[in-house]
C-alpha cells in the first residue's frame, strides 16, 4: 500500500473511533443499559403457548354448529353409497387411482376429463377470493380443517383440563398422579381422533366398508397402514401440538389475504372511537371522559391465537370473532351497548369519526369481478357437463413405417383405434370409415367374424387396430401423398362419433 493511502486509512480510522467515543460519552446510563439490553436479546424467543378460554353467544354457537357438521361430513361421505349400475362401484365419493377414475355422485372423471377437477378448483379459489373480500378470513375462521380440528383438539383439551385459568394453573402445578391422569387422557383422545381423521382419509382411495373391515381385522394393504399412520402423525401435530403456529407460519394465506381486502371489506374490528380511552371501571362510577373498554382482557384470552384485537389489524388473526362474543358479554355486564368490538370496515370508521351515517357495501367492484368470474367458470363447468359425451374415440395412425406397398400395387396403412365406453351398459360398436374413394377398412385379427364390430363393456376401454387400404387405381385421389380419412363409430343405440386423421402413400 502507498503511503499517501496509508495515511488516510488511519485519519479515517481514528475519526471513526474519535465519533464512537463521542457518542458513547453523550449517552446517559439509562440509553446506555438500554443499547446493552437490546443487544443482548435473543434472535429467537420460544413459544407462549396459547389457551384460549371458553365463550358464549352468537359466533361461538356458529362455530360449533360449522365444526359438527363439516366433522360429519368428511367422516361420513365415503360410506354413502351411489348406485351406477352392475359392475360399478356404488362409493359415493371414490379416488379410484387404480382404475384410473374420480367418482363424485353423478360424476365421473377420467384421465381425459381432468380438466373438471381443474374447474373445480377454480370455482373453490374464486369463492375464497370472493369471501375474503366480503367478510375478511371467514374461511380461516370456521372452516378450515387447521381450525376446525384445532377447535376440536381445544373442545378435548376442555373437557380433561378445565378451562383456560384451571389448564394454566396445571401447567405450573408439579407432576402428580392427577395431572399425569388428566395430561394422558387428553394425548389419548387426540391420538384416537388422529387416528380416525387419517383412517377416513385413506377410505376415500377404496371402498370404505370393505377396507374399514380389513383394517380392524389386519389384512389391509401395507400402504393403507402406512398413509394412516402419516395423517395421523400430522393431525395429532398440527391439531394437537402447534395450532395457532400452523396459520402464523405454515399457511401461506395470511400472507395473500392483504391483497383481497379494501376498504369496505367487513373486518372483526374494535372500536377505537368507542373504546378509548380505556381502564379499569368501578361499578356505579360515572363514563364521562373515558371509553367503553374496562381493559378486562377477556377479547385476548378468548382469542386462539394470542392476539390483542385492539392493536389492530394483524396477520394472525383468523376472523373468528370470538373476541365479539367476549366482548359483548363484558358490555352486557357493565351496562355499555354491545358492538365495541364487531364487524366493521375501514371506511365506516373514517365515516364515523367525521359524524357521517355508516353504510356497508358488499355490492362493489372487486366483488363484482369474482362474482362474474365465478359465474362464468360454473356457466363453462355446466356447459361441459351438459355436453359430456359417453362415446369417445382416439385414433393413432401408424408412423412406422409410414404406409406399405401391397403386391398388387395398393397402399396400405395400419391405424390404432381406442373407444371408450362411459355408459353404464354394455354395447356392440360397428368401426367404419369416411375418406378417398374405394377404401376399405380391415380388421387385422382375422379370427373374428366381423372384425369391425367391437363390444366394450360398461364404464370400459378397448384398443383394436386396423388396415385400410387404397387400391393403385385410386392413388390419384391423394394430394401430396396425403388425403382425409375419419373412423366412425356407432352403437345399437344410435350413439355415435367421429375421429379426423389422414391416409398417407407416395407422393404422386
Amino acid at each position: 500500500m502507498s503511503e499517501p493511502a496509508a495515511n488516510l486509512e488511519t485519519l479515517v480510522a481514528e475519526a471513526v473511533g474519535a465519533a464512537s467515543a463521542a457518542s458513547s460519552s453523550a449517552l446517559n446510563d439509562d440509553s446506555a443499559v438500554a443499547v446493552n439490553s437490546q443487544l443482548n436479546r435473543p434472535l429467537y424467543q420460544s413459544r407462549i403457548k396459547v389457551q384460549p378460554k371458553l365463550v358464549h353467544g352468537t359466533f361461538r354457537r356458529i362455530k360449533w354448529l360449522v365444526m359438527a357438521l363439516t366433522l360429519s361430513i368428511y367422516y361420513v361421505t365415503p360410506f354413502i353409497r351411489w348406485n351406477r349400475g352392475p359392475g360399478m362401484p356404488d362409493q359415493a365419493v371414490l379416488l379410484d387411482f387404480p382404475a384410473r377414475r374420480f367418482y363424485f355422485f353423478f360424476l365421473e372423471i377420467w384421465p381425459q376429463e381432468f380438466y373438471y377437477v381443474t374447474g373445480l378448483l377454480i370455482l373453490a379459489a374464486l369463492g375464497l377470493f370472493l369471501a375474503t373480500s366480503v367478510a375478511g378470513r371467514v374461511w380461516c375462521g370456521y372452516t378450515c380443517p387447521q381450525t376446525v380440528w384445532t377447535d376440536l383438539f381445544v373442545f378435548v383439551e376442555r373437557l380433561f383440563e378445565g378451562d383456560r385459568s384451571a389448564r394454566i394453573r396445571l401447567d405450573k402445578e408439579g407432576w402428580s398422579l392427577s395431572k399425569l391422569a388428566r395430561k394422558a387422557g387428553k394425548h389419548v383422545v387426540w391420538l384416537l381422533i388422529a387416528i380416525l381423521t387419517g383412517g377416513a382419509w385413506v377410505f376415500y382411495f377404496a371402498d370404505a366398508p370393505t377396507l374399514a373391515t380389513q383394517m380392524v381385522t389386519f389384512s389391509a394393504p401395507i400402504t393403507a397402514y402406512i398413509f394412516v399412520g402419516l395423517f395421523t402423525a400430522t393431525t395429532y401435530t398440527l391439531g394437537g401440538i402447534a395450532r395457532e403456529q400452523v396459520c402464523i407460519y405454515m399457511c401461506p394465506w395470511p400472507r395473500i389475504q392483504g391483497a383481497m381486502f379494501d376498504e369496505e371489506s367487513l373486518l372483526v374490528s374494535y372500536k377505537d372511537d368507542r373504546g378509548e380511552k380505556r381502564g379499569p371501571h368501578k361499578k356505579g362510577s360515572s363514563w364521562e371522559g373515558r371509553g367503553d373498554c374496562i381493559d378486562c382482557g377477556q377479547c385476548v384470552a378468548a382469542c386462539p391465537m394470542g392476539i390483542d384485537i385492539r392493536d389492530g389489524m394483524q396477520l394472525e388473526c383468523i376472523q373468528c370473532a370470538l373476541c365479539i362474543d367476549a366482548c359483548d358479554e363484558i358490555m352486557d355486564k357493565v351496562g355499555r351497548p354491545r358492538g365495541l368490538i364487531g364487524y366493521d370496515t375501514l371506511n365506516n370508521r373514517e365515516r364515523r369519526k367525521a359524524g357521517e351515517p355508516l353504510r356497508f357495501r358488499i355490492i362493489r367492484p372487486r366483488t363484482i369481478v369474482y362474482a362474474v368470474a365465478l359465474l362464468v367458470v360454473s356457466a363453462a363447468m355446466l356447459i361441459a357437463l351438459a355436453n359430456r359425451q359417453t362415446l369417445q374415440l382416439n385414433v393413432l395412425r401408424d408412423r412406422n413405417p409410414l404406409f406399405v406397398t401391397l403386391s398388387d400395387g395398393s397402399i396400405r396403412n395400419g391405424y390404432g383405434i381406442k373407444i371408450i365406453n362411459k355408459d353404464t351398459a354394455a354395447h356392440v360398436f360397428h368401426v367404419a370409415i369416411q375418406g378417398p374413394e374405394g377404401a376399405s377398412l380391415a380388421g387385422i385379427s382375422a379370427e373374428e367374424a366381423n372384425p369391425t364390430e367391437v363390444e366394450i363393456g360398461p364404464d370400459a376401454l378397448k384398443n383394436v387396430r386396423f388396415y385400410v387400404s387404397l387400391p393403385k387405381d385410386r392413388l390419384s385421389a391423394l394430394d401430396g401423398g396425403l388425403a382425409k380419412l375419419s373412423f366412425v363409430v356407432t352403437d345399437e343405440t344410435g350413439r355415435r362419433t367421429v375421429s379426423e386423421t389422414t391416409f398417407r402413400g407416395p407422393a404422386q
